[in-house]
């Protein structure tokens, strides 16, 4: 019976995800919450101004209620996995979803409504970011799955100590922002993270963290469906709402997992992106006014070198399975 859970909650995202778009972006366009395009991208993006944003609406509902449905179905069939830390990993990764993409919500709302293309300020996003990360940790400590043990390549099992926790601010942190750097052109953002969800789906399957394979399975599910709207040519954007709330469930699951090490495998795409930023930065100022690659983030290079969208999605897509696949490999040798 749970296997058909993880079925019914994949299946369940898929079609809600889908669907809702058929009533969500007619209603983003009617409320002219239209992109304004940032000046940081090619200029031929200019022609998807007024694109609907706020898009990932639709799979932060389809996976919520694919969740929903999921559990609800086990209450009879298998109430024993319903209970005890590992049940309650599930709501934990799910309030880091949510308070990170409330964030992109608050965001997004200012861009819209205000107009103001910067959206939040950058001292608010660090203060709001910092403090769901505090709460995220404190959760862990109370559910007491906290752990500042990582398993590192060639050490095995190793203690952080102190230094977890300052790490593991910068991690979460920066994998929210680098996702979020990563939603740059048409379907790139969901692609990548429909493959670290199947990463994340078959390690939480293979380790027994069932409860969390249902978030994984619904959130897999949700973003193909999200794709019918949002592949090149993209119908809707997810806007900071999606891309912050996939942040922080790519954050939240590994972080409940009790294993944050596996974020360098299952975001390795999201901090390839977010490292070209900072090396451009740096190499900019160091060389005052030089640039090393022709965009950042690195999307926007090979968009100039005139690689399509499409193509984009598909080479981005292939390295991050590759990546997952090394996640599992690790997790083979050092987990099972």
């Amino acid at each position: 019976m749970a296997r058909y859970a993880l079925i019914l909650a994949a299946f369940t995202g898929f079609v809600l995800s889908a669907v809702s778009g058929i009533v969500i972006v007619p209603f983003l366009h009617k409320l002219h919450f239209g992109q304004t395009i940032k000046e940081i991208g090619p200029t031929w993006h200019n022609k998807k101004q007024g694109t609907p944003t706020m898009g990932g609406l639709c799979f932060i509902f389809a996976s919520t209620v694919a969740v929903a449905l999921a559990t609800l179905s086990l209450l009879h069939s298998a109430p024993d996995l319903l209970g005890g830390p590992t049940a309650r990993s599930l709501y934990i990764a799910m309030f880091s979803a949510f308070a990170f993409g409330m964030v992109g919500f608050l965001d997004d709302f200012i861009k819209v409504v205000k107009k103001r293309n910067l959206g939040l300020r950058a001292m608010q996003k660090i203060v709001a970011q910092l403090l769901i990360t505090t709460a995220l940790l404190f959760a862990l400590h109370m559910n007491g799955t906290l752990t500042t043990f990582v398993t590192l390549p060639g050490l095995g099992y190793v203690d952080l100590g102190l230094l977890y926790y300052p790490l593991s601010y910068g991690l979460i942190i920066g994998i929210v922002n680098a996702v979020n750097l990563t939603d740059g052109i048409d379907g790139l953002c969901s692609c990548v993270t429909f493959v670290s969800m199947l990463g994340f789906l078959t390690l939480t399957s293979l380790l027994g963290e069932f409860n969390l394979s249902i978030f994984a399975a619904a959130m897999a599910g949700a973003l193909t469906g999200f794709l019918f709207w949002n592949f090149y040519p993209a119908k809707t954007f997810m806007g900071d709402t999606g891309s912050m709330f996939l942040g922080g469930t790519v954050a939240g699951i590994a972080y409940a997992m009790g294993r944050p090490e596996l974020i360098f495998f299952f975001g390795a795409v999201y901090i390839w992106e977010a490292t070209t930023v900072v090396i451009q930065v740096t190499y900019f100022k160091l060389t005052h006014g030089k640039r090393l690659f022709k965009m950042t983030p690195i999307h926007h290079a090979f968009e100039m070198r005139g690689w399509s969208e499409v193509k984009i999605d598909c080479v981005f897509s292939f390295i991050a399975f590759g990546a997952a696949a090394l996640g599992v490999l690790f997790a083979y040798v050092y987990y099972l």
